[in-house]
């Protein structure tokens, strides 16, 4: 995959993974991340112990806690982002739908939710039946929070295809589809990223991650 030649190094955030630690989900993501590393930017990722470790998310409540804050930050200062979910009965997981409701804290932000960002959307499922479903379900809340959801969402059938490790896959189209999701986000951070240089001098660009 070509590196993508600029000063700013873009912050690319993954939110995604399941309940069972070295989830397939959260290896897709992680290998879509690295992708988006090499592709130029920095990258962070909220895993599924992690998102596990958010309360359910309720807007009258004022105390967030400190993972809370934590995923809100980042996601505040990110030029990207990338989500993984699972399927779970034909739609997407609550762990990972809890994480992104979080992000309605952001509703007041200059760039409220994520207005002007791309998001790469990642599915993976146990058979093709829920594929299609799952992640036109992910890239409806991505619209809803005003993102842009990038040409190329992945799918991941795990009955078929096995991660051995956070950088291993044993089929390589898969492979190609999760480094082009990282690819494209990183592109679309950039180029977004210096019309942003060109068009508004003034606006400040976080640069919270080395």
């Amino acid at each position: 995959m070509t590196r993508i030649h600029s000063s700013h190094r873009p912050l690319v955030v993954g939110i995604g993974g399941a309940t069972r630690p070295g989830s397939s989900t959260e290896r897709a993501l992680a290998l879509s991340l690295k992708s988006a590393q090499d592709a130029g930017a920095r990258v962070q990722l909220f895993g599924g112990a992690f998102l596990h470790s958010l309360p359910h998310y309720a807007p009258e409540t004022r105390q967030l806690t400190d993972e809370q804050h934590e995923l809100i930050e980042m996601v505040r200062a990110a030029d990207a982002l990338i989500v993984a979910t699972p399927a779970y009965h034909g739609g997407i997981s609550g762990l990972v739908k809890n994480a992104l409701d979080t992000l309605d804290e952001l509703r007041n932000d200059d760039r409220p939710y994520l207005d002007g960002r791309a998001v790469g959307s990642i599915v993976t499922v146990y058979g093709w039946q829920a594929a299609g479903t799952v992640l036109t379900s992910l890239r409806s809340v991505i619209h809803a929070l005003r993102g842009w959801p990038t040409p190329l969402g992945a799918t991941v059938n795990t009955l078929e295809t096995r991660f051995e490790s956070a950088d291993s896959c044993s089929d390589p189209k898969v492979v190609e589809q999760l480094r082009t999701v990282g690819h494209q986000v990183t592109s679309f951070a950039l180029a977004f990223g210096a019309r942003d240089t060109v068009d508004c001098p003034a606006t400040k660009r976080s640069e919270s991650v080395a």
